[in-house]
């Protein structure tokens, strides 16, 4: 005797509600969108994945040309490709999934009025497939990383560089947050999409990317430290490279915004899912 399966779709019930059991029944649809994802990138290139390389390999270049000798910016006595490259790796998967979730409703209209399915299987797939291109990076990072090693340069890692897991979900959930929260918003006010584009190449100078902390006024460092993405690439460069302000409490802070920014989000993202076709 054959089998019948049903779903039953019902309206949310609270729009603090996330149903998380239902995203895992629907884990071969993230998958899915990962795979298109990174075979979308991919498709109709030259040179494939070395894209992923180049990018940063670019960018190192530049930011030593212009920060590291025409500004002369402190690289805290380290190796100034090593320095600006700790900080780009953890940069481009933080921009690269804000940007990408903050287009969700906008890139994917089509499919959600037509198909139902947990709308934040999309952005959830994004944080995943981009993953892969910080995974090639931060081999890009680890290779510079062994030669500076070999060659004597003063790099001291140390057991704190076991943390990249923790930095790794704390931008996951960052990206995540921020970009289910203006992906909500785009919906209706389509310029912000600019705004952000615009707002994020800010956002890098008010983070620790191409100039350490600790060259910031003492008195002037809390700034900075509102920023939660400010303690992650400290504490990567501090374990990785021996230089760097590491603070337990700091991490506390990005960890505790991380929470209260997906929370926000998924408040935000229950809301609009009820009528974004509306206004779309």
């Amino acid at each position: 005797m054959q089998e019948s399966h049903h779903t039953t779709i019902k309206p949310r019930s609270s729009l603090f509600e996330l149903n998380l059991r239902e995203l895992w029944e629907y884990r071969d649809l993230v998958n899915m969108y990962v795979k298109r994802d990174i075979v979308t990138f991919y498709k109709q290139t030259i040179m494939g994945p070395l894209w992923f390389v180049i990018q940063p390999v670019l960018t190192t270049v530049m930011f030593i040309f212009v920060f590291g000798n025409l500004a002369g910016l402190s690289t805290d006595g380290l190796p100034q490709a090593l320095f600006y490259l700790a900080g780009i790796v953890l940069w481009n998967y933080f921009s690269d999934c804000l940007t990408r979730n903050s287009k969700v409703f906008i890139e994917n209209q089509g499919v959600f009025g037509k198909v139902y399915f947990p709308r934040l299987v999309v952005p959830i797939s994004v944080v995943i497939s981009n993953l892969v291109r910080f995974l090639i990076q931060f081999a890009l990072f680890l290779a510079v990383f062994f030669y500076y090693l070999a060659v004597g340069s003063q790099v001291h890692p140390n057991l704190y560089a076991l943390l990249l897991p923790l930095h790794v979900i704390l931008i996951a959930g960052l990206s995540l947050g921020f970009g289910i929260i203006f992906s909500s918003l785009t919906t209706k006010y389509r310029d912000l999409t600019f705004l952000l584009q615009f707002g994020v190449q800010l956002w890098m100078y008010i983070t620790p990317v191409i100039y350490p902390l600790k060259s910031i006024p003492p008195d002037k460092q809390w700034i900075l430290l509102l920023n939660p993405m400010t303690s992650i690439i400290e504490t990567f460069k501090f374990g990785f490279l021996g230089a760097g302000v590491f603070n337990w409490f700091h991490l506390l802070y990005s960890f505790t915004f991380m929470i209260f920014l997906l929370f926000l989000g998924v408040v935000v993202f229950n809301r609009v899912e009820k009528g974004f076709m509306d206004t779309v």
